[in-house]
């Protein structure tokens, strides 16, 4: 009855957490983990990395892989290969973003799913046309 849940080591906090675990070994710059859940069903996590160079955020893009491959998790799919310039590994519960810096700090991802950014918006009042 209903979805099974996860136990233990294969639930989605577990599987974020080998994956942090992993870019901080590889010294992934900046990591950043967003909780997604109850905002999208997409995934109930992002994380967010940066590499010094297109060589190195294709190596955390393998590290990640490879890690998962000798756990329960795998990688579903990874985009931007091999230029690497902005490479998204698609863990499901977990998805990867992986970029040279410059190119985060363009894009700024992360932006997008702060909580309180509505609250920041300022709003104009409707003028009355009678």
């Amino acid at each position: 009855m209903g979805t099974r849940k996860p136990l233990g080591e294969h639930t989605p906090a577990h599987l974020k957490d080998l994956i942090v675990e992993v870019l901080d070994a590889s010294k992934a710059e900046e990591i950043e983990v967003i909780d997604l859940m109850g905002q999208t069903s997409l995934a109930d996590y992002m994380v967010v990395a940066s590499g010094t160079s297109s060589r190195q955020v294709a190596s955390f893009a393998d590290k990640i892989d490879e890690k998962l491959k000798s756990s329960s998790f795998e990688v579903i799919r990874t985009e931007g290969l091999p230029a690497a310039d902005w490479v998204v590994v698609d863990c499901g519960d977990v998805i990867v973003h992986l970029f040279r810096p410059e190119v985060r700090e363009f894009y700024a991802i992360e932006k997008m799913w702060q909580i309180d950014a509505p609250a920041n918006v300022k709003t104009k009042p409707l003028r009355s046309t009678s």
